[in-house]
């Protein structure tokens, strides 16, 4: 695979994707294309940092390849490899080295679940060099004019063991996203999942008491992502507590009396 064989405008969203400025990270992250810098997007899961970026390759009109990292994702899995076929052997580029050829933006999401010597691969790109040598392949990319790396993290959920080093770090603009406002994540919660403005207000109020117990029997509050799904399963028609059981209670803990603190938040706006 190589950059004559990969059309840039399968990478490309077509359709706006719904997505609300918290403060002023549109013309920030705008600034920082503009000179390709590197950006870090750093906050809580289901804040709306993937959503962030899909806007803004859909604003920009650049093609996005997005790679879901986990533990077991080596440097192969985002450079390329060879394959073997009936003909023999033939190299396929992974996702970061054809979005360095086409000039996509590559959004590499959380981050630091990938092994520490599978990231250092990045670390050409991220510099003047602009560059990703395929050791296996003895061949040096050079990345196109429009190619920009981000990547993204939960800060709060890592541990000293999974932490990206300084090295890396320092080659990043960083942007920090939490969750909104109430006022404009009722209006987010509304919009998205087509419900009225009431039902939203009830829902972010659930959410607000469970992140106060973040740290306090929770690893984490409840998301953004999640009141959406609640939303819709409302609009759909599902009872409401019900809907706030299987998407704001289940899904964050088993701990019962942790449940049970979660269900008489929801009992109190929708009993």
């Amino acid at each position: 695979m190589s950059d004559l064989t990969v059309d840039p405008q399968q990478y490309v969203i077509n359709k706006e994707p719904y997505y609300e400025e918290v403060n002023t990270e549109i013309s920030l992250y705008e600034a920082a294309y503009g000179v390709r810098m590197p950006m870090m997007l750093k906050g809580p899961t289901g804040c709306g940092k993937s959503r962030f970026v899909e806007y803004m390759a859909w604003k920009l009109k650049k093609p996005l390849i997005t790679v879901a990292c986990n533990e077991d994702m080596t440097a192969s899995d985002l450079v390329g490899r060879f394959l073997l076929d009936k003909d023999g052997t033939k190299w396929q580029d992974g996702p970061l080295t054809t979005a360095a050829r086409i000039g996509a933006i590559c959004y590499l999401d959380e981050v630091v679940e990938a092994r520490q010597d599978t990231t250092v691969v990045i670390h050409p790109l991220t510099d003047h060099r602009r560059t990703l040598p395929l050791d296996k392949k003895g061949e040096l990319v050079e990345a196109h004019p429009d190619f920009q790396l981000v990547i993204s993290y939960n800060p709060g959920y890592q541990s000293l063991m999974k932490d990206l080093k300084q090295s890396t770090k320092q080659r990043f603009g960083g942007l920090d996203f939490d969750y909104p406002e109430e006022e404009l994540e009722v209006s987010i919660v509304s919009k998205e999942a087509g419900i009225d403005v009431e039902t939203a207000g009830k829902l972010v109020q659930i959410a607000h008491r469970a992140r106060n117990l973040k740290g306090h029997g929770l690893d984490e509050g409840i998301s953004t992502r999640l009141l959406v799904y609640a939303a819709q399963l409302i609009g759909s028609g599902v009872d409401a507590e019900v809907a706030c059981s299987m998407t704001m209670v289940t899904p964050l803990t088993d701990d019962p009396d942790m449940r049970d603190t979660l269900n008489a938040a929801v009992q109190t706006f929708f009993g």
